[in-house]
């Protein structure tokens, strides 16, 4: 008599980014003419604070707040702003889109790895990369990368080009602040750009062609209108030290390739009680830092983790929008083995 070995979750469980953006530079120029630009440079700020934070009780008293306000909260930061005869900003990064997407970087068990490929082959099959590529298009179109730098723009206009030999082989153009960042529906001849946008990602993720997307962005903001890179996260700051540390490659202001990947995957629409927030970044637990908030909670068994083993242990298939979900966090990527 034989009997087989219930299938268990791999111990070691990795998978690579299958959307792997540079990092993204800022340069300086006019919205008209476009023919020269300058990169945007990182300076330093000392400003004189006033107490202006929530109080303990045992500090509100008048004496005691007269005697604070009288010691002045210097700081120094660091500040990005257009020059004075300058009013757009460019920002530009490449995106790799990368085949193999759903196949493991690294996986201990041999059983596992092979349901786990037969249930991504299943999917490709039933819904194609499609979906998942429309959303990510539309990321991009949308200029939903550019963060707070496109709230208050008065034009962001978004340029992709398909780069084959390092020139373009496709180009699209997008009136970015046309596109919602609320849902991914699109109309008129934004609609088909889009579509043949997302075509070539779903190639790339499926490992039909080597895709590079070159990505410019042009936000009109005004002439002098400060900017905002990514904040650097410096640990461990004494008193005195720099309070604020923006990001800069070679002296060049510029974006996380990290924070224009989450921008990327925000695609997630389809977590418990979506139509309140509208999209979020796709995470193993729906994690929305700003919020302090996870929509994915274990408990509703809505996280990544429960759908993954249901679908693959218990052969309990998600809905279509958590298979969605599921394979979209693995073209996020990330080590998802099961401890010991």
């Amino acid at each position: 008599m034989t009997t087989t070995t219930p299938l268990k979750t791999a111990s070691v469980l990795a998978f690579e980014r299958k959307l792997d953006p540079s990092d993204a530079l800022f340069h300086a120029g006019d919205w008209q003419a476009r023919d020269n630009w300058k990169p945007l440079a990182v300076r330093e700020k000392s400003v004189r604070g006033t107490i202006s934070n929530r109080l303990k009780a045992k500090d509100q008293d008048p004496a005691k707040l007269d005697a604070a306000i009288e010691n002045p909260n210097l700081q120094t930061v660091d500040v990005a702003a257009l020059p004075h005869d300058a009013d757009t900003l460019r920002v530009s990064f490449t995106l790799r889109v990368l085949g193999g997407a759903g196949t493991p970087s690294a996986c201990n068990d041999a059983d596992y790895r092979q349901k786990l490929l037969d249930t991504v082959q299943g999917y490709v099959g039933a819904h194609g990369f499609g979906e998942l590529a429309r959303r990510y298009a539309h990321n991009l179109a949308n200029g939903r990368f550019l963060w707070r730098n496109r709230i208050g723009a008065e034009q962001v206009e978004v340029q992709i080009a398909h780069l084959v030999d390092g020139k373009p082989a496709k180009h699209w153009t997008f009136d970015a602040l046309g596109l919602s960042l609320r849902h991914f529906d699109a109309s008129g001849t934004a609609e088909a750009a889009l579509a043949e946008l997302a075509s070539l990602i779903a190639d790339g993720l499926g490992g039909e062609r080597h895709v590079l997307l070159g990505v410019t962005a042009y936000v009109r903001i005004g002439a002098g209108q400060e900017v905002f890179p990514s904040q650097e996260l410096i640990l461990g700051r004494e008193r005195g030290d720099k309070s604020k540390t923006l990001y800069q490659v070679n002296h060049i202001a510029g974006i996380h390739s990290q924070k224009l990947g989450n921008a990327l995957r925000t695609v997630d629409t389809w977590y418990p009680d979506a139509g309140e927030l509208g999209p979020i970044a796709v995470e193993p637990y729906g994690s929305v830092t700003t919020e302090g908030r996870a929509y994915r909670q274990p408990k509703a068994k809505a996280d990544f983790y429960n759908l993954l083993d249901n679908w693959l242990l218990k052969d309990k298939v998600p809905s279509e929008g958590d298979q969605h979900f599921v394979m979209a966090t693995l073209i996020r990527g990330g080590v998802f083995g099961e401890a010991g």
